[in-house]
């Protein structure tokens, strides 16, 4: 849609997009007697007190049904990320948190604490953030319109096909972010799981900080492609995983250069102990993340098939490894993560770089330079970091800041000078919002 869009046939968009609503909407009516069946049963999934029951059915019933909505609402949403407006969707999600919130906390001082009240709150905030993403939707896009006549079983199979293979990599990705944690805890026991969680939820931080980034940009490579500016699409994805790398470095150089003071500060001496195992967790990132954006290049050109299948059997391979890693070395969770690192590396560093240049047509080296600096940039901070701590030693969060403050001048004034008047300058300078970039030029 987000392609029929932007080459202006409005028509096509129109039949997409009313297809994905009514198809969404009847996968939902589906499911509804699954999710009252779910609901009704949850209290056997659980130790609740007998008088607590109906209380947790309720809740159940209106945090899954207030997913679905949201789920059945971003059909809406698209034509607001079709036109890069990712702010507006931002604002969406604040909305609905504020409004989950800020229920929860009327209704509990207005009555009493109760898990009747949680399920009310998630599912009245959904329908506020329904509301505000058609009403954004129809203000950014006003061609689309509601027509159960667009629906076509012709375009179903077309977005199942794409839809389906996409699944299958989001699946072979939850085998790769998400196995870990469950594989520590059941080999080494809850202990090891709460230890290795620590340094997981880094990892978690900087995808999700990556993930921003990355999103920033997928309109605009889904621009050039529907503009046949394929060389422009090329060198902008090139900049991208350069500037994405920069950027990522900052965190995971600080966080490394200074780990054994994050974790002494945040949980306490005892946990000095991991550093070696948030090192092991984090440095490959700086390659692996930045080139996620070049999947984006797979779903401009419906390339999707192959990604998926091999996302999904390295996702098993990594499950694999993590059991075997361990067992073979005996490096207890070091091995877990070892095997995530070895894996992810194989699919993000290696094969989605050749991918992506094999749909393109282009030499197989063609984005390899580009993925280095970052991690160039990351060691840099990293060993600054280090030496900053050797000479005057952190011992409190006052200290930390502000050697966090330091690193950080210094770092965005050395990229700013390296990226001088190139096309990374020029896609810094789309990311700062207009009316910043008005007040440094008055």
């Amino acid at each position: 849609m987000t392609i029929e869009l932007q080459m202006k046939e409005f028509k096509k968009a129109n039949v997409t997009f009313n297809t994905a609503l009514f198809g969404t909407l009847g996968i939902i009516l589906l499911m509804l007697p699954i999710v009252v069946l779910l609901s009704y049963y949850s209290p056997s999934f659980f130790e609740i007190p007998s008088n607590q029951e109906n209380a947790t059915r309720i809740l159940f019933f209106g945090v899954i049904s207030a997913f679905l909505l949201r789920a059945w609402s971003s059909n809406f949403g698209v034509s607001i990320f079709a036109y890069n407006r990712l702010d507006l969707l931002n604002m969406i999600n604040v909305i609905n948190i504020l409004v989950q919130v800020g229920l929860i906390i009327l209704l509990f001082k207005l009555y009493s604490p109760s898990l009747v009240y949680i399920g009310l709150a998630y599912l009245i905030a959904a329908i506020v953030a329904f509301a505000v993403t058609v009403f954004f939707s129809h203000r950014i896009n006003p061609h689309l319109t509601i027509n159960i006549k667009d629906f076509r079983r012709s375009k179903v199979n077309e977005i199942m096909e794409m839809g389906g293979w996409v699944i299958i990599t989001q699946i072979g990705s939850l085998l790769f972010l998400q196995i870990d944690l469950i594989v520590v805890t059941k080999l080494f026991g809850t202990l090891a799981g709460g230890e290795y969680s620590i340094a997981l939820m880094w990892s978690s931080m900087l995808r999700t900080i990556a993930g921003l980034l990355i999103g920033i940009l997928t309109p605009v490579i889904l621009t050039c492609y529907i503009k046949g500016k394929i060389k422009e699409l090329i060198n902008l994805s090139k900049s991208a995983i350069k500037l994405t790398g920069f950027a990522m470095a900052l965190p995971i150089g600080f966080i490394c250069g200074f780990a054994p003071q994050l974790l002494s500060l945040w949980v306490g001496p005892e946990f000095v102990k991991l550093s070696p195992l948030i090192l092991l967790m984090l440095f490959h990132l700086v390659i692996n993340l930045p080139v996620m954006l070049l999947f984006d290049i797979n779903i401009a050109y419906n390339k999707v098939r192959i990604p998926g299948i091999v996302t999904f059997w390295l996702g098993i391979g990594n499950f694999l490894l993590a059991v075997i890693i361990p067992s073979l070395t005996g490096w207890g969770y070091y091995g877990v993560a070892v095997a995530g690192a070895i894996v992810l590396t194989i699919k993000n560093a290696l094969f989605t770089p050749w991918y992506a240049t094999k749909v393109l047509g282009i030499p197989r080296t063609t984005f390899i330079s580009s993925m280095f600096p970052g991690a160039l940039a990351m060691f840099i901070i990293a060993g600054s970091c280090r030496l900053i701590n050797f000479f005057v030693p952190i011992s409190g969060f006052g200290a930390l800041i502000v050697s966090g403050i330091i690193v950080t001048i210094v770092y965005i004034g050395s990229v700013w000078i390296f990226t001088k008047e190139n096309i990374e300058r020029h896609i810094i300078m789309s990311m700062i919002p207009s009316f910043i970039k008005h007040k440094f030029k008055t």
